[in-house]
């Protein structure tokens, strides 16, 4: 279990003044000026020793990403940095938190992340939807301005840096970077081809580096702490301290903190207050948000919550949004379900995507009612594998790897309502 000492996200729960003065109490911003006086190159390897992986989900080094950023700024070519808050996966909500319970760690580690890449300017894409944290961090940027903290002279030292809001309109697809980038500037939220990639040609064309919330917001506590801090926590290629999204069938659906590496079984036993009826009556869990393959009970019992782990099991850490179901959930139901969201999401550039998502979704309702015939089963696995992979985002493996997932471990869910009807009929 985290002890209190190792957490970065102090506030969390909001019981405490969200106002940069209960920030400051708590020791954000706190010689900000003196963490940068350390230099550029400084930051960036405190960050690659502490092995900070992205927290939006795919889970890339986070200094490493920074490392792409053209080393030298050119003035008609400004860098960026882009701070990726849609947080539209569903079953994810850490974000949100963070947002609205601590904005000042995510203002000042933009602050420090940009000072690293060479940014003078960060814009926060936030969901539309949440329209009380927007006006929550607004504030929280009205209030460092005013402080000194951002600006002409940030934290007293000779880097102007500024932080600009764009709030989004509710588009999933909008989550995936090049697409957030096509939206601040005002173009359709599509996906782009890759390469270029951002740090060479991102928003307004010039170098950029789009990071998930958490993924800043934990940069300040690092560099005060040291890099090998970090990496002390949880387990190697897999360190440091995560925010879990626990809901769906426990007793006490939470966001909590904890260590990388924890089994899945204890997390939602020591925090969720354990599954609904007891661990016996668990059926599955989707350990990593909506899009990553659900996982039976027998791998949940042993499962450690963490990137390489549960992709050994051919699943994915995600977000880290464990959605729990217990024996009463229809699973067939639940997936189909998911399949509609993303049919609906898609934004129809790919034809594997655009086509592909309706005839999933189409597909899992047949299986759904046990109108379809066992053989679909199978080529509805081979059109998952047709949209895998043959996409310019990774909405279309989001969209299949569910799909995946339910055959890979409730085919004889399936096959059982199949039967079922044709006895019936």
């Amino acid at each position: 279990m985290l002890s209190d000492k190792n957490r970065v996200f102090t506030n969390l729960y909001g019981f405490q003044d969200i106002s940069l003065k209960g920030a400051q109490e708590r020791g954000d911003w706190e010689h900000t000026g003196s963490l940068m006086a350390q230099g550029r190159d400084w930051i960036v390897d405190q960050v690659q020793k502490s092995g900070l992986r992205g927290r939006g989900g795919a889970g890339f080094p986070t200094g490493l990403k920074w490392t792409f950023m053209p080393r030298q700024v050119i003035p008609e070519r400004p860098h960026y940095l882009v701070i990726n808050a849609d947080e539209g996966e569903p079953g994810t909500c850490k974000d949100r938190d963070i947002i609205r319970n601590e904005p000042h760690k995510l203002l000042e580690g933009a602050l420090l992340a940009g000072f690293a890449m060479g940014a003078h300017v960060a814009y926060i894409y936030i969901r539309g939807e949440f329209y009380r944290e927007a006006i929550v961090l607004q504030t929280a940027i009205n209030e460092a301005r005013s402080a000194g903290l951002l600006g002409e002279k940030a934290c007293s030292t000779d880097w102007k840096f500024n932080v600009e809001l764009h709030r989004g309109m509710g588009a999933y697809i909008c989550g995936e970077e090049t697409a957030l980038i096509n939206s601040i500037e005002g173009r359709k939220g599509q996906p782009r081809l890759k390469p270029p990639f951002p740090a060479g040609v991102g928003l307004f064309g010039c170098p950029t580096t789009v990071n998930n919330v958490e993924s800043i917001a934990v940069i300040p506590t690092i560099l005060r702490r040291g890099g090998e801090w970090f990496a002390g926590l949880g387990r190697p290629k897999n360190t440091g301290t995560k925010v879990f999204c626990i809901s769906g069938h426990v007793n006490t659906p939470c966001n909590v903190e904890e260590e990388m590496g924890i089994s899945l079984r204890e997390l939602i036993e020591r925090h969720a207050g354990g599954v609904r009826g007891g661990w016996e009556n668990l059926l599955a869990v989707i350990p990593g948000g909506s899009s990553v393959p659900v996982l039976p009970k027998n791998i949940c019992d042993h499962v450690l919550m963490d990137f390489d782990s549960l992709r050994d099991v051919q699943s994915g850490l995600g977000t880290a949004a464990v959605i729990v179901m217990d024996r009463s959930t229809d699973i067939v139901q639940a997936v189909a379900r998911l399949s509609r969201f993303y049919k609906h999401e898609s934004c129809g550039q790919c034809t594997p995507c655009r086509e592909g998502t309706g005839w999933l979704w189409r597909m899992m309702e047949r299986m759904v009612n046990g109108t379809a015939h066992m053989a679909e089963i199978d080529v509805m696995e081979q059109v998952t594998r047709q949209i895998e992979g043959h996409t310019i985002c990774a909405l279309g493996d989001a969209a299949a790897w569910p799909v995946q997932g339910l055959i890979r471990h409730f085919r004889a869910e399936i096959e059982n309502r199949i039967t079922a009807r044709a006895r019936a009929a």
